[in-house]
């Protein structure tokens, strides 16, 4: 590649950031609330506040379920973050993380049609975190954990998984772990190989990594054929390091023992060789992965390089070593990896059968269901998963989501699989039609530049 593309590739790369950087301030943030409800006159306002409104008070605390259907409950959802890793940007504080978690909400909105509310946390204490977040359950249908450091971030899921009644979930975890299964599941096929018998690099062994080896495993690999590492080298049984850490991180030691069948040691470079794909949740590149790694992997070899904003590795560099199948976490490359195409749908289906959690099982459905929307559309070597104006894909990996939490046991209604997808199908496209008639009606704003 000529030093004229590259120059034109990083300036394309970069725009965003300076779109960015004179979007924000005009806009002035990205959410705000609109009523749903008619005001036909200010008597109305007896209806919805005093002294009507007592009436379905006093019967919600009759019955506390009567809530999902007397408020918006069923439809709310908490993005709950500390802002201790947000993006690339690491421990930036909540107030620095606020622009992210409004950008979630707009998503869980066009996308889902889900209502969801930033809420950024000023302390770093998860057992605080966790009080908060069950403070906050009477309000909201469900919980998306946002940008949580790790090890903490795994306690925190665990404890609130098992002692909360509504869905709590970490994007950063099974949010990724089902966009990049789905991601892994096509380009696999691909390239004519397996799932099961796939050697798999993984660099990083932070929230997302673990958890999308997790979710992998379940899908078919063998763990045995994981090959993960940290900024330190490889995981394996002999890492004395992680071995004095395996009280306060246990899951990470966990892959110590169980992943790397073959014993491989040394520094991150050498768990590249052979690989048939490499998946990377690490630090922001570029010149986290070198090409000479990339270049000792299997012929047609994968890599998801996933960090935000810049990934670990540019795309043209590692199709110049030799990568068939190329995907970052980007949505000005092809093969975008990312979150959004899973956590609006899986939301949406989890709401809509009012599920108590989400479980790995309905994570793994909600993959195959995006793996099979790409296939449905005609995938590719620069299309394996569906892109976000596929706006269908978000009420099939409802109804995916919604049967599997059904036949688990774990919702508390039971719609027909025609039901969930009509539903959400209405729901998505309110959503999107309220946006475009408010930016027709100059409601919203366009911007003078």
């Amino acid at each position: 590649m000529s030093k004229t593309d590259e120059k034109q590739l990083l300036e394309k790369a970069n725009k965003p950031g300076k779109d960015a950087m004179r979007l924000h301030p005009f806009y002035r943030g990205k959410i705000e609330i609109v009523p749903k409800c008619r005001v036909r006159d200010f008597d109305d306002f007896s209806i919805w506040y005093t002294p009507g409104v007592a009436e379905p008070c006093k019967e919600i605390q009759k019955n506390p379920l009567k809530v999902y259907d007397y408020t918006n409950k069923w439809n709310a959802v908490a993005i709950v973050s500390d802002g201790t890793r947000v993006l690339g940007l690491g421990d930036i504080g909540p107030e620095a993380s606020l622009p992210v978690m409004e950008g979630k909400s707009l998503l869980f909105k066009y996308l889902g049609g889900v209502d969801a509310y930033p809420i950024c946390l000023d302390t770093k204490d998860p057992d605080e975190i966790i009080q908060a977040v069950k403070w906050l359950k009477p309000s909201f249908g469900g919980i998306n954990l946002e940008d949580i450091a790790k090890p903490k971030c795994f306690y925190i899921l665990e404890k609130l998984r098992k002692e909360m009644d509504i869905p709590v979930w970490h994007d950063d975890q099974q949010g990724t772990a089902t966009i990049v299964t789905a991601g892994a599941i096509n380009a696999i096929k691909l390239v004519g190989k397996k799932l099961n018998t796939a050697l798999v690099a993984m660099v990083g062994a932070g929230a997302a990594n673990i958890a999308i080896a997790r979710v992998l495993i379940a899908a078919g690999v063998n763990q045995k054929n994981i090959i993960m590492a940290d900024s330190k080298g490889i995981l394996h049984s002999s890492r004395k390091d992680l071995e004095k850490e395996r009280k306060t991180n246990p899951v990470k030691w966990d892959m110590c023992l169980k992943s790397n069948g073959g014993g491989r040691t040394g520094s991150v470079g050498n768990a590249f060789k052979d690989a048939d794909i490499c998946i990377a949740a690490s630090k922001p590149g570029p010149g986290t992965i070198l090409k000479e790694w990339v270049g000792t992997m299997a012929d047609d070899s994968i890599v998801f390089a996933t960090a935000n904003p810049v990934p670990e590795i540019w795309p043209w560099e590692a199709k110049d070593a030799g990568a068939k199948i190329f995907a970052t976490g980007r949505s000005d490359f092809p093969n975008q990896i990312n979150n959004s195409l899973g956590f609006p749908g899986i939301f949406r289906g989890t709401l809509d059968v009012r599920a108590e959690t989400i479980t790995d099982e309905m994570c793994i459905a909600a993959a195959y269901e995006l793996a099979k929307t790409a296939e449905d559309e005609g995938m590719d070597e620069e299309r394996i998963v569906p892109t976000m104006d596929s706006w269908e894909v978000f009420p099939r990996e409802a109804v995916a989501v919604g049967i599997k939490a059904i036949s688990q046991g774990i919702a508390r209604v039971k719609p027909s699989k025609q039901e969930i997808y009509d539903h959400a199908m209405e729901i998505i496209k309110k959503a999107r039609d309220e946006t475009q008639m408010l930016m027709n009606q100059k409601f919203i704003a366009e911007a003078p530049f």
